[in-house]
């Protein structure tokens, strides 16, 4: 019995490799893809199994967990780390807090206290609800700039995003069909800046198939008419390896910040969370670090990261 439960946890775990396969090879089907989005967690998940196995001497369960570990973290490392340019030298920083508040929660005092602790010069704020909207004064206090997007109704709503900042904003008048977004033009100590907030649909099965792909489409149609270095900062729905990343990089020209520790659920320990919260720079910029701000009452964490001039 023990050695037949050995081989079919082992088989169980060949299944995981190939599908962790798949995901590195990046295979763009929309199973694959959904699956993408969990290889962070999977990776926890099978190396705490596999050091299980390990202690109850199930041998070939073991050697099989410890291969599909690997690999996935293989995977995940892309998301995880990432390759930055050097700074110019003596080139100003620029702090950024981007964060999906959840459009019902109303605690404006934890959104402060966020925003407060990670002393950002720049402010992006994902469906903000109708509440935070009406104390905008208190809950901004300190960034007299603002751009906001039209109001979102579908499925969430209402709801809006906003970009605020301690420099003069010029907003970027854009509707696409289909984007919720809101951009702007920061003049910041780096120059101009073009800034961008988004907030992608959910996924397939969770929305219709082709929701994310258009959206990101009319994000680079966006992309195309700027100038200069771009931030875009948001809800992407999508971990930054998986088929939304990969547009990101080959159509946009993007570049992602590191994806550890995760943002959402903000229930979860962050290490255990997926980071579908992400901040992306065009090649002229280089991000100078990241990590996950104080909570701000949402089901997602927020996302703080300096970004200057690449050398």
């Amino acid at each position: 019995m023990r050695r037949w439960l050995d081989r079919l946890v082992g088989l169980g775990f060949a299944g995981m490799t190939l599908l962790g396969g798949l995901i590195f090879a990046g295979v763009g089907h929309r199973w694959i893809d959904i699956f993408a989005q969990f290889t962070a967690p999977m990776f926890i998940a099978s190396a705490v199994a596999t050091a299980v196995l390990a202690v109850m001497r199930f041998r070939m369960a073991t050697w099989a967990g410890l291969v599909t570990s690997l690999l996935l973290l293989v995977v995940v490392s892309s998301q995880w780390m990432t390759n930055e340019p050097a700074p110019a030298p003596d080139a100003p920083v620029v702090r950024l807090y981007s964060a999906n508040v959840y459009y019902l929660n109303d605690d404006v005092a934890a959104m402060r206290r966020s925003i407060e602790t990670a002393d950002p010069d720049i402010v992006i704020l994902i469906e903000l609800g109708r509440g935070p909207m009406e104390q905008m004064d208190t809950l901004l206090a300190g960034y007299p700039y603002r751009a906001g997007s039209m109001r979102m109704d579908q499925t969430r709503g209402p709801s809006r995003s906003v970009i605020a900042s301690r420099w003069p904003l010029r907003q970027i008048e854009n509707r696409p069909d289909g984007l919720h977004s809101v951009a702007a033009v920061a003049r910041t100590p780096l120059g101009e800046v073009n800034v961008i907030g988004v907030h992608l649909t959910r996924p397939w099965p969770f929305q219709y198939q082709w929701g994310q792909i258009s959206q990101t489409m009319a994000l680079g149609d966006i992309r195309r008419t700027l100038d200069g270095p771009v931030i875009i900062a948001g809800d992407f729905n999508s971990v930054s390896n998986a088929r939304i990343g990969r547009q990101m990089k080959d159509d946009l020209g993007m570049a992602p910040a590191t994806g550890f520790p995760g943002t959402w659920p903000s229930d979860l320990p962050a290490p255990l969370g997926i980071t579908i919260d992400q901040v992306w720079r065009s090649p002229d910029l280089t991000f100078v670090s990241r990590k996950v701000g104080q909570p701000n009452g949402s089901d997602h964490r927020p996302v703080v990261t300096e970004f200057t001039r690449a050398g």
